[in-house]
């Protein structure tokens, strides 16, 4: 009898240690109704399968009773090995494709390794945000055509190449972090690094060529990926964030292919895929989220050749949108009923480099937002950001560019035209800095505003004046005084106007040496978009190829001075044609340096929205913006 009970405890605990899911035990009555409907079962064969089914069911229960100890120990032996399981397949990338087993605990899945797909509803939402119902089939090639790839020139080796118009938008915005992280970021972390870049160019004025092709593969790369991690993360509030993949075989982290064959077999994975519509992107596209910043990067490293392929920076933009979430981007906007792709042809909004640039998919570049009354608003940018934008369209007077924008915390900017986006940069961040007057003049503002108790009126009482003079150490003259104080209060516009005539030895705002507000520095503009420029060779002569391109300005910023003596300045540069008496386009007065003909272009205005009656020249053809 006790070797019966042995042998009983033996298979029940075999049967209890089978790996999961575990198989309900049926009840008697369950098992006898299931064995007589069986009918290719002999009713001999069916009594002794009842038999041991009892048998054992009753070898378990005095198992659990007798030796609950060793139950518990090996309950919690089989435990800590399915956790250990589970820390190990966090630690794996995970990737879209062809992927291993998912693993199983008590019956559920540790970790989705292939990604969820969207529903049906969220692709279509998806879609028509991005795209509308009427995309063009020129738009979707544009769209679907364009990754993130360096340059392989080595005067642009730090750029993103474009293929064509459309996503400039999302690349340039990316451009702007690769350059902080290649610029200004150490890749152990910490402050900026510009000083190392100081000293690897040394103090000659070298050729541009020479000033960016000493970063590394593995420098780009590592910019490329915390560019894209800052950008995913910020969007979703900076406690989750998404990665948009495809369902597609290509080869995984670790995978040995021949040099060169990655790339190939990735393209060879996408041959054939279209997103037409949106009942296709819900068959392909597959989503994971992140709730780590640094799993998030390692995800992206691993990913990257994904982001690679032809469809990178649309997958990016997926990704933004959803890390974002489609509610909250459409409560970003002003109005979300266009497509933010925009037609005719297919340029990303300014709610898409928004939403890249500081997390919110907001419809306009000031700052915060404009109340309209009856509780309407015009949302702006809501905060400051680490890259800024500069706008062609503030120049002309359609937009008003924000100082979050305006003053970012690198000096980095993306430049926005009527149709195209690039990037402007410095090496420098002293740029960023006021100068001597400048800081004078947001000093008094400033105090001035103290004593604005119009709610942003901008005007202060007469009282409010003489106590101001007096705390901003003002002498101004009486007749001055006299005109300002006439009325019974006082307008900026008009204090300002006199401060410019008042010289700074008095505590005004006119520098009659013309040294203390000039500044001159070093910008350089990045156009990701391959251009045809001449190319001279021994062999072929001349010919056209394309490439991005890299140019270096000088900036002189003049010191501050009247409007009318500005205005002047203009007009009689005008008179003399745009060349000047002298054939040269420089403009005459205390504005620009010696030796240095003031060249200009449509980035020249640009400049001029964040740096006033700046004044630049280079070598070569201008800059291009478009």
């Amino acid at each position: 009898m006790a070797d019966h009970d042995d042998e009983e405890l033996r298979m029940a605990l075999q049967m209890s240690l089978q790996p999961p899911p575990e198989a309900k035990r049926s009840k008697p009555r369950e098992i006898a109704n299931a064995v007589a409907g069986a009918s290719t079962e002999s009713s001999e064969a069916s009594a002794r399968r009842l038999q041991r089914e009892l048998l054992a069911a009753a070898a378990e229960k005095r198992m659990l009773s007798v030796q609950k100890p060793i139950s518990q120990t090996g309950s919690r032996n089989i435990h800590m090995q399915q956790v250990s399981g589970l820390a190990e397949a966090k630690e794996r990338p995970v990737l879209a494709g062809k992927l291993p087993t998912p693993q199983v605990f008590r019956g559920k899945r540790i970790m989705d390794e292939e990604g969820q797909s969207l529903s049906v509803q969220q692709s279509e939402q998806l879609y028509n945000m991005v795209f509308g119902p009427q995309v063009t089939k020129d738009i979707l090639s544009q769209w679907c055509n364009q990754g993130f790839r360096f340059s392989s020139e080595s005067d642009t080796s730090m750029g993103l190449v474009q293929r064509e118009g459309g996503p400039c938008g999302v690349l340039s915005a990316i451009q702007a972090l690769v350059l902080k992280y290649l610029l200004f970021v150490r890749e152990e972390g910490g402050g900026p690094s510009f000083n190392v870049l100081q000293h690897k160019l040394g103090s000659q004025d070298a050729i541009i060529a020479d000033t960016f092709y000493f970063f590394a593969e593995h420098q780009k790369t590592r910019a490329l990926v915390m560019a894209m991690a800052e950008t995913l993360w910020l969007a979703g509030r900076k406690n989750r964030a998404v990665i948009a993949t495809l369902n597609i075989h290509y080869p995984q982290p670790g995978y040995h292919v021949q040099d060169g064959r990655h790339d190939e077999m990735i393209a060879r994975a996408l041959e054939g895929l279209s997103i037409n519509s949106a009942s296709e992107l819900q068959s392909v596209l597959r989503i994971n989220t992140f709730t780590s910043s640094s799993a998030l990067e390692q995800q992206l490293k691993a990913m990257l050749p994904m982001f690679q392929s032809r469809m990178g920076a649309l997958l990016f933009l997926f990704s933004a949108l959803l890390s974002r979430e489609l509610e909250a981007v459409q409560a970003d906007r002003d109005d979300p009923g266009p497509p933010l792709v925009t037609a005719p042809f297919g340029h990303a909004s300014q709610e898409i480099v928004n939403l890249l640039l500081c997390g919110h998919a907001a419809s306009n570049v000031f700052d915060d937002r404009m109340d309209l009354g009856d509780g309407l608003f015009l949302k702006g940018i809501p905060t400051n950001v680490e890259v800024g934008f500069l706008s062609l369209l503030e120049s002309l007077n359609f937009c008003k560019v924000g100082q979050y924008l305006k003053h970012p915390r690198w000096p980095i900017w993306v430049v926005g035209s009527e149709s195209h986006y690039t990037v402007l940069f410095a090496l420098d961040t002293n740029v960023q800095k006021e100068n001597e007057l400048e800081d004078r003049e947001s000093q008094i503002r400033k105090a001035f505003d103290v004593h604005d108790q119009s709610g942003g009126g901008g005007f202060i009482s007469s009282d409010a004046l003489h106590q101001l003079l007096r705390d901003m150490n003002i002498d101004m003259p009486r007749d001055k005084l006299e005109s300002l104080c006439s009325a019974d209060f006082v307008v900026w516009n008009e204090f300002w106007q006199v401060l410019m005539q008042l010289d700074n030895s008095l505590g005004g705002l006119k520098d009659s040496s013309g040294l203390n507000g000039r500044k001159q520095f070093e910008l350089y503009h990045f156009n990701g978009i391959a251009k045809a420029v001449i190319n001279n060779t021994q062999s072929t002569g001349e010919a056209l190829e394309q490439r991005p391109r890299l140019t270096k300005l000088r900036v002189s910023v003049p010191p501050k001075w009247t409007p009318e003596e500005f205005m002047a300045d203009v007009s009689s540069s005008h008179d003399s044609g745009p060349s000047g008496k002298d054939g040269s386009s420089e403009l005459q007065g205390p504005s620009l340096l010696k030796d240095e003909p003031a060249q200009h272009a449509p980035l020249v205005d640009c400049i001029r929205t964040r740096w006033p009656r700046a004044v630049c020249n280079w070598v070569g053809d201008p800059p291009s913006i478009v």
